[in-house]
């Protein structure tokens, strides 16, 4: 189209002026930030050569898994890792592919939980002590995954490395009052709520979304839904076959409550990554009471439906909601 030089000639000849010119690039830099924020962007795959990358990488790694073991015992469970580590020098670091960058760092973390796993496991002699190898697998997981995050910077780092650190933090707590199972659904409602606040710490840095911490916060999202939406539906029986007319209210309410906050701030992810749940509870329930084969087919006809016509007018319907906001709130939401 038109380059920075083109304009600048432009204004040279009198074709036209100064002014038009920097109202003309505010005007488009405006309609940029607002695309970008309105479209929830977030970088997962730059080509046909991510994914050609990625089934590459999974056939070294698995294959070298298996021969190495074959060869000397866990010997490949110690490469593995390793192996994961040293493609992201290339690839991520160099390459800065997305999609290799995820699920190299997803087989890094795994690499080290196993192996961890592995090593510790023949020391358990009872049930009691499997709590403890898995509070150090966790550590050592949490400990990789921000190791990871200092070298590479892939923002799924932080929702991975929290997720490590909540199950070290669970395994934890039970080792040492072992009664706190019995509060396990409240911890983890906790951790979810403090995940979505550390997501909007991330939102919070950056509003217009043009740098990489918007990613770190749609992971973090992504993760903390069902980390709320899976104890609240177990403590009201649904997910325990405990279905009723009560618990399907409870299961809208709280589906709508989720939504308007997705909608306030302007992130999807929220919003789908408990979709499964709402889904098979409300079939669940249905089906109960209608013994519908095609319960679960209908139920998805209308969400589906639903969610549509929300994409389809989200821009107007936020706009709507931040006007309803107070304005305290309203300066840490993302600009429309």
């Amino acid at each position: 189209m038109y380059t920075e030089e083109d304009l600048n000639n432009a204004v040279k000849q009198d074709i036209i002026s100064q002014s038009s010119v920097d109202n003309f690039k505010q005007f488009i830099d405006k309609n940029k930030i607002i695309n970008q924020i309105d479209e929830e962007n977030f970088k997962l795959i730059g080509g046909f050569n991510d994914i050609f990358v990625v089934i590459a990488c999974l056939m070294l790694l698995f294959s070298s898994l298996w021969t190495l073991n074959s060869i000397q015992p866990h010997s490949g469970n110690i490469v593995f890792p390793i192996i994961a580590w040293g493609l992201s020098e290339f690839f991520v670091r160099k390459r800065k592919m997305s999609l290799p960058a995820i699920v190299l760092l997803i087989m890094f973390i795994f690499g080290i939980f196993y192996l961890s796993m592995l090593s510790l496991l023949p020391l358990a002699d009872d049930s009691f002590k499997i709590i403890y190898i898995i509070t150090i697998a966790a550590s050592i997981s949490t400990l990789s995954a921000y190791l990871h995050w200092l070298r590479f910077k892939v923002p799924i780092t932080i929702a991975i490395g929290t997720v490590s650190l909540i199950g070290f933090l669970i395994a934890f707590s039970i080792s040492i009052f072992p009664v706190m199972e019995n509060y396990l659904l409240s911890i983890l409602l906790f951790f979810g709520i403090v995940t979505f606040m550390l997501a909007m710490f991330w939102d919070c840095a950056d509003i217009n979304r043009v740098t990489y911490k918007s990613d770190v916060a749609f992971w973090l999202h992504l993760t903390s839904a069902p980390l709320i939406i899976h104890p609240v539906f177990s403590m009201i029986g649904v997910l325990e076959g405990n279905n009723n007319i009560n618990s399907m209210v409870i299961v809208i309410a709280l589906y709508v409550f989720m939504s308007l906050i997705s909608i306030a701030i302007d992130r999807r992810a929220f919003m789908v990554s408990s979709l499964a749940y709402v889904l098979y509870a409300i079939s669940s329930i249905s089906q109960t009471y209608g013994d519908n084969g095609y319960n679960l087919a209908l139920t998805g006809m209308l969400i589906g439906a639903m969610l549509l016509l929300l994409s389809a007018y989200w821009h107007q319907t936020r706009g709507m909601l931040l006007n309803l906001l107070p304005a305290s709130i309203n300066q840490y939401l993302a600009r429309t």
